[in-house]
């Protein structure tokens, strides 16, 4: 045992994850064999995860603040429609137009939210509920709930296409989380971000504009759902003011199981990644055993309690 132990990383919560993973592996092995380690199962994970992973990194890197963005799947949805009006409304106008369009409302949505935290003192979770609920109020309106469809193949091909086997928007995922990951690992801004987890007051004493850095974070954050929203257009080949609505509570679930510490300061990109990997295996593994989707999410809250009970056993 003790050989394996030392295969394992250093990372207390990284070495958690990887355990979890290898036992739920090791589960679906026993119960279902080579219908889940089948390279059609594993492409379906793959096309699922990127999804979610971007929403989730959304809301990682605003927990990490000590707040929290629960207008994120507004603000995509509502990227994602200005996007599809512009792509079907105007097939003239050149793609890029359209994906402008979507960048700014994102801007737009994440500078209200840090604004609102950063300069008029809201809390985070009430500001983005309050720009949550007027989003979502006019993503209905201007849409009429309607769906709307028939995009051009390069958009469809970044939600289905395949390079070499792997999902493009899984390749996407991994090259924006590892952007993420230097962003916060070697920038300024990244280190700031943390020290406004830990200690906001102590952080602006020290010198740092904890304002600007906090209303970047939720540009950022903003801008990360744009992503989520450009591939489930390319996905669903649709956009409508309803889509991902279930995602909301599992993007924070995925944070949370990851290693973010919901008052912010501590929490790493691939904590998140990994957390994703056992929630996709999770859920693919029950479906293929015909459970239900709502036993799934008691399940996950399973696994949540479980992850941080082992985090905080003593030695």
């Amino acid at each position: 045992m003790t050989p394996f132990i030392r295969l394992l990383p250093k990372d207390r919560i990284i070495r958690l994850q990887s355990v979890i993973i290898l036992a739920v592996g090791l589960l679906f092995a026993l119960l279902l064999g080579q219908r889940f380690f089948s390279v059609g199962n594993f492409q379906s994970i793959a096309s699922q995860l990127p999804i979610l992973g971007m929403l989730a990194l959304g809301m990682g890197i605003t927990m990490l603040t000590g707040g929290i963005n629960l207008s994120i799947i507004a603000g995509a949805n509502a990227c994602s429609l200005v996007m599809a009006a512009i792509i079907v409304n105007y097939p003239e106008q050149p793609l890029l137009l359209a994906l402008l369009a979507g960048l700014a409302v994102a801007i737009a949505i994440g500078a209200l939210n840090g604004a609102l935290i950063a300069w008029v003192g809201v809390s985070p979770i009430l500001a983005s509920l309050g720009t949550m609920t007027l989003i979502t109020g006019l993503n209905i309106l201007l849409s009429n709930g309607a769906v709307i469809s028939g995009f051009p193949a390069v958009i469809q091909y970044l939600g289905n296409g395949n390079l070499l086997g792997i999902p493009v928007a899984l390749l996407l995922f991994l090259l924006v989380a590892v952007g993420l990951w230097v962003l916060l690992e070697h920038t300024t801004l990244g280190r700031s971000l943390y020290l406004i987890g830990s200690n906001q007051q102590a952080t602006r004493f020290s010198g740092v504009n904890t304002a600007r850095v906090q209303i970047a974070v939720y540009i950022l954050s903003a801008l990360l759902g744009w992503g989520a929203a450009l591939l489930m257009m390319a996905k669903f080949n649709s956009a409508k003011a309803g889509y991902g609505e279930s995602y909301l509570l599992v993007t924070i679930l995925a944070s949370v199981l990851g290693g973010i510490n919901p008052d912010g300061g501590f929490g790493r990109i691939l904590g998140l990644v990994l957390a994703l990997i056992v929630l996709q295996m999770l859920e693919s593994g029950l479906n293929l055993l015909g459970i239900s989707s709502y036993l799934t999410m008691a399940l996950w809250g399973g696994v949540l309690i479980l992850f941080i009970a082992l985090q905080n056993r003593k030695a």
